[in-house]
């Protein structure tokens, strides 16, 4: 008689921005007693709540929240950093019998968290040389050699993404390999339940841009405005976040900032296509519907999921 398989020890909630992640997220950690981790990359940064959609201390219901400002705006992001605070928090809520229930829309971050995934290290020199040619040049030249060498590399940044260009020719160098190579098959460290939260497109589309209204109205300008005297242009990684990026070229004079929010809309919806297309290629994701018409039922539904998967 086969015995019954492990009980999964970790929920995974991920998709799109603006799809319902975050109150799934608390509804899980409140019912199977844990705790969430954070997997937004710039839900890691400290000041950055509005134009994050960072949940308030209200929002999270008395469900402690991990890994939500840790880093300075003037950080550079690093996936493998996050992997070890990451893992971290997931053994200790394990050993303590608890939940950890990921939450967040950075595939890569909650790739590292739960996969066997090993980050190659950076090169100083090779990094400080490709920032030069990129700073000389613009993110466009660099794409181009990045398609020619990686095309499935070359599909997957986006053009004008400078930061995540260098890095991935970073890679090729040091590694003789493509970057997409580093990315190997779907090897889970823990045993997890992945639950995806979707949203038909022009919901999702309706969603994003009700979103940064209220982020505007919320005082987003104000918010990076003091970021701003704390060294957020300076930061790699946080100045290019969605909406803060272009919050400070309207900022600096370089356009209105009526149309600073129109492309942050623009920007926002782009980028909840990649997310979506990034987590649906992992075949271990759980799609739920996120849509309004099923929102009442997305909580239970998730929950019955997980306790299916405990006792399949």
């Amino acid at each position: 008689m086969r015995s019954a398989a492990p009980a999964p020890r970790v929920i995974a909630v991920v998709g799109p921005t603006a799809a319902g992640k975050s109150d799934l997220g608390v509804f899980l950690a409140r019912r199977l007693g844990g705790e969430v981790v954070n997997a937004d990359s710039m839900q890691l940064y400290r000041g950055m709540d509005i134009g994050t959609a960072k949940l308030t201390t209200d929002e999270r219901g008395g469900i402690p929240h991990q890994l939500l400002d840790i880093w300075d705006v003037t950080e550079t992001a690093s996936v493998a950093e996050y992997q070890k605070l990451a893992r971290a928090e997931i053994d200790r809520l394990l050993a303590e019998g608890r939940t950890p229930v990921l939450v967040g829309g950075s595939g890569l971050y909650v790739r590292g968290a739960i996969d066997a995934l090993e980050f190659p290290g950076t090169d100083p020199a090779i990094r400080a040389r490709l920032e030069e040619e990129l700073t000389a040049r613009g993110p466009g030249a660099l794409h181009a050699r990045l398609a020619a060498a990686d095309p499935g590399a070359g599909k997957a940044i986006l053009p004008s993404n400078g930061r995540r260009i260098v890095r991935a020719l970073e890679v090729i160098e040091i590694t003789g390999k493509p970057f997409t190579a580093n990315l190997p098959g779907h090897d889970a460290v823990y045993d997890t339940v992945q639950i995806g939260v979707d949203v038909g497109r022009p919901e999702l589309d309706e969603r994003i841009a009700l979103r940064v209204d209220r982020m505007w109205e919320a005082g987003l300008v104000d918010e990076v405005r003091a970021l701003e005297a704390q060294g957020l242009r300076e930061g790699r990684t946080a100045s290019r976040a969605l909406g803060y990026q272009q919050v400070l070229t309207a900022l600096a004079g370089e356009c209105t900032e009526q149309e600073a929010r129109e492309e942050t809309v623009r920007a926002t919806k782009r980028f909840a296509r990649r997310q979506d297309s990034w987590f649906r290629r992992d075949p271990r994701v759980h799609w739920l519907s996120g849509a309004s018409e099923h929102r009442r039922e997305l909580p239970h539904q998730a929950l019955a999921l997980v306790e299916r998967a405990v006792t399949a």
